[in-house]
């Protein structure tokens, strides 16, 4: 009889124990607004077993030291707008931030110089050409538009360097290197392989920043421009620095994990646009149709996406589509994206209004 009654105490136990853990995930949905960490953590196994086996795509060869990066690495990280971070696979590899680190400079850039003169002197549209087009300069020079087109092209990003205020080539590394480690919440540094590697092979880049010179859209030095953003290029992440890097501009400018404001909520959401438009590079339209969330790639196989108050999720892996997007990486966060709810573009069903008594 004891040992009867010990069992149905145990069932009752255990009933009580699965609501009050329901009770608390609802209360914690209801408080925050955000997914619980159930439904996070779900997510994103669900997306990482589901691409995990995906071998689409090639490493970007036209820099040696990624042809050489291996291609089946695959991690992904997620951190919220309160401090949270889900992660899974890969996520302490070391790897290059490439274009990613665009938009965190232009952010850089727009703090300095404001927002409008930001516009006026980079321009924000999607020239719809490939990152490092030079026909997209002469294009838009012709149309009496920035030449540059928008801050996370090449021909952009490098005028954003050269258009720091900064009295020579190391003050201008420090700006952009403190810039980056504050958004990712930790001191980063350049990989010196990869640093070396796009420094012996980046002549296409000096084309751009010559021109750019020429066009008197960068100041001064060419040269020390495309030599710190080159550096930019090559500083070494892993998907967690990228996830609490979009965190950052999720908060509208506040780092989740150190507490410390980076850019102000107007910088951050003018940044966020801009990913919205050219962040995929010229695939960007087709990411804001598909998926609905501000996000930037780089040709080393990370992407960082934005879900404006609540999250960021990043992921890695290396090969990448014709357009310099990993492969993985973009079904990764699609996944996650939909699974959660968070295209910014769709509008939760409201109740229907009741009938007003007469």
């Amino acid at each position: 009889m004891l040992a009867g009654n010990q069992g149905r105490w145990s069932v009752l136990l255990a009933a009580i124990a699965a609501i009050t853990i329901t009770t608390s995930a609802s209360a914690q949905k209801a408080a925050t607004g955000l997914p619980t960490d159930a439904e996070f953590q779900s997510a994103m196994q669900r997306a990482y077993s589901a691409n995990k086996a995906v071998t689409e795509g090639k490493n970007a060869d036209y820099i040696p030291a990624l042809a050489k990066v291996d291609p089946k690495l695959f991690g992904i990280a997620i951190l919220t707008v309160d401090g949270k971070v889900y992660s899974v696979g890969d996520t302490d590899h070391a790897f290059s931030i490439q274009s990613i680190s665009k938009p965190f400079t232009a952010a850089r850039l727009m703090s300095e110089m404001g927002v409008q003169k930001m516009e006026d002197k980079l321009g924000v549209n999607a020239t719809g050409l490939p990152f490092n087009s030079i026909e997209a300069i002469e294009r838009n020079k012709q149309q009496e538009e920035p030449p540059t087109g928008n801050p996370l092209v090449n021909a952009g990003a490098i005028a954003t360097v050269g258009n720091l205020k900064a009295a020579n080539a190391d003050a201008r590394w420090n700006s952009v290197i403190n810039n980056l480690s504050a958004f990712a919440g930790r001191n980063l540094s350049v990989d010196q392989q990869i640093y070396k590697s796009e420094a012996e092979t980046n002549t296409r880049n000096r084309s751009i920043a010559d021109l750019l010179k020429a066009y008197e859209v960068i100041p001064g030095s060419p040269a020390e421009a495309l030599d710190v953003y080159t550096r930019q290029c090559s500083v070494a992440v892993n998907v967690k620095d990228l996830a609490a890097m979009g965190a950052t501009l999720a908060t509208g400018g506040t780092n989740p994990l150190t507490g410390k404001t980076v850019v102000s909520p107007d910088v951050a959401a003018h940044t966020l646009a801009v990913m919205m438009t050219a962040g995929l590079y010229e695939d960007s339209g087709t990411w804001a149709y598909d998926v609905g969330v501000p996000a930037k790639s780089g040709v080393g196989g990370g992407i960082v996406a934005v879900v404006p108050g609540k999250y960021a999720v990043a992921a890695f892996a290396p090969p990448l589509d014709e357009a310099g997007n990993s492969v993985r990486s973009q079904r990764a966060i699609e996944s996650i994206v939909k699974d959660l709810g968070g295209n910014v573009f769709h509008v939760a069903k409201r109740p229907a209004a009741r009938p007003s008594p007469r």
